[in-house]
């Protein structure tokens, strides 16, 4: 039966590589970087319809919650429990979990009970060196005889055998170039009941095995930070579209009312056509449009579905299984009144990818001193006890005991340096991993400002774009009272409301990138993680 890593596996592990006492490598210290008291894209645009961004106060956890659209919210909440991606991710962190576990197993003794029965017979045709039995080198025999299967040494006392007239050291057969041959003493058949157990334990002196736990255990951390990035994603990807499925509704129901406004225009102008008051021109001119604009329904009906059958993946569903919950038109969530976001400073302590390239900086540390540790003597203490009977009935007497301890010591001195170059790797490894949080770090700090920059400008867009179509509204109006009167064509009113009908589908696409702009200022941040699910155990 497998065994569980727990909890509590890990903060006995944490607490041994953690130990003080000599140990080789570099001691971790976090690094410390310089960010500006504040960001610079945070003034808020010359407008009332914008949000004001302030850094008074560290952005919401739950920043969606602030979109007020109870959909999102169950959207959001079935994604967390259900997204593959995200429980990859959780897969990942008890991997590391476990891996740490069989790290740390290197600091402690290993313990193996063994158990087992040989039957053995030498060949006659085997001759025993005398030497192998303490035979004077004054001997002219070079030979042991095996007179009725009995051993013969000469210059050698008989007394090899055993009560039961079997020969102990025929039951222990060498390997191929043993003299003894691989079944025992010549023409001899023996039996061997063995039981016992064995340890090897190689002392951690230099504290290289506990470098290794160190690296393990920043390497759990690294997981755990992995898991709270990918779902920081989760949470924008699930809003972004989600407003973008609003935003394309929202388009194709503009698309729908000029539509029909148009269709009216055309009936009306075949008529006044019929009557004989405008041309057939003026009559294609309004067909054409109506077309045009007829163009654009499957368009945004496809758009629309694709959102849908996006939001169905991210919720580990079928692509369709949404289809009647969002079908029904909604609107774009609008944005809060306020936006607070908190400071650089917290930035870097709040986004998962900034921990995440901390943790991985930390492992890299540790593993140059595991590397270093290589160079230096290592010290192994290796026991052994059990029991040896040639008969069953005897095994477990006490007189059947044997025993050994054997402390030992290995120092590489000639490896054509390959330890050197294994720590030269580590180094490496470590200034890249060095590189990479510096570089994160100023990522992170880019997101915000593009961000705020992206969100600022597009309320500016915004409010310019509703100030268009105010005014494209009433140039329609103006041209078909003028068209009305005859004092101008029809291509005036149709180019009125092409423009019209282009600032209302501006104003909502502006609407949908303001939303979206927000989803990814919130993203940048790095908040959300905190109202993770607990992590789940192994099973």
């Amino acid at each position: 039966m497998p065994m569980k890593l727990s909890n509590v596996s890990v903060v006995s592990l944490a607490a041994v590589g953690t130990l003080s006492g000599c140990m080789v490598g570099p001691n971790y210290k976090a690094p410390e970087v310089k960010v500006n008291p504040s960001f610079t894209e945070t003034q808020a645009p010359p407008t009332t319809q914008a949000s004001k961004v302030t850094t008074v106060a560290s952005p919401p956890v739950e920043w969606w919650s602030t979109f007020r659209d109870p959909e999102l919210q169950s959207l959001i909440q079935r994604a967390v429990k259900e997204n593959l991606n995200l429980k990859q991710a959780a897969s990942r962190v008890r991997q590391a979990r476990a891996q740490a576990g069989v790290t740390g197993a290197d600091l402690l003794p290993n313990f193996n009970l063994d158990g087992g029965y040989q039957r053995a017979h030498g060949s006659n045709n085997v001759s025993i060196p005398l030497a192998a039995f303490g035979a004077s080198s004054g001997s002219t025999s070079g030979k042991a005889s095996t007179p009725n299967g009995k051993l013969s040494v000469p210059g050698q006392v008989n007394t090899a055998q055993t009560n039961s007239g079997q020969i102990n050291e025929a039951a222990n057969p060498g390997g191929p170039q043993s003299p003894l041959g691989l079944g025992g003493l010549p023409g001899v058949s023996t039996s061997l009941y063995q039981v016992g157990f064995d340890s090897n334990w190689e002392i951690d002196v230099f504290g290289g095995s506990r470098r290794a736990v160190q690296a393990a255990i920043n390497d759990i951390q690294a997981a755990e930070e992995d898991r709270r990035d990918v779902l920081v994603t989760l949470l924008a990807e699930v809003a972004r579209t989600y407003v973008d499925l609003r935003g394309y509704q929202r388009q194709l129901q503009i698309a729908k009312e000029n539509l029909a406004a148009q269709q009216d225009t055309l009936d009306l102008t075949t008529a006044k056509f019929k009557a004989g008051f405008v041309t057939d021109l003026d009559v294609a001119r309004q067909a054409t449009q109506v077309a045009s604009t007829a163009a654009d329904l499957p368009v945004l009906d496809a758009q629309i579905r694709i959102s849908i059958h996006s939001l169905g993946v991210l919720l580990a569903e079928d692509p369709n299984a949404l289809v009647k919950e969002l079908s029904t038109d909604g609107p774009i969530p609008p944005v809060p009144p306020e936006i607070p976001i908190g400071l650089p400073s917290e930035l870097l302590r709040r986004r998962p990818d900034v921990r995440r390239a901390e943790r991985q900086l930390a492992a890299a540390t540790a593993r140059i001193g595991e590397a270093e540790a290589d160079l230096l003597p290592k010290f192994s203490i290796t026991a052994a006890l059990g029991f040896d009977s040639t008969r069953p009935k005897a095994l477990f007497d006490w007189s059947s005991r044997y025993w050994a301890v054997s402390p030992g010591v290995s120092w590489p001195i000639f490896d054509a340096g390959r330890i050197c170059f294994n720590i030269k790797v580590k180094d490496e490894q470590s200034q890249q991993a060095s590189e990479a949080y510096q570089q994160t770090v100023l990522t992170a700090l880019k997101d915000v400002e593009d961000s705020l920059s992206s969100y600022r400008t597009e309320q500016l867009r915004h409010a310019a774009l509703v100030d268009a179509a105010t005014a494209a509204h009433q140039a329609v109006d103006l041209a078909k009272q003028q068209y009305d009167q005859g004092i101008v064509d029809f291509l005036t009113v149709l180019d009125a409301e092409r423009a019209e009908f282009g600032t209302q589908d501006s104003v909502a696409q502006s609407e949908r990138n303001i939303s979206t702009d927000l989803i990814a200022l919130y993203k940048a941040l790095g908040g959300g993680w905190e109202v993770m699910l607990p992590l789940p155990q192994n099973d």
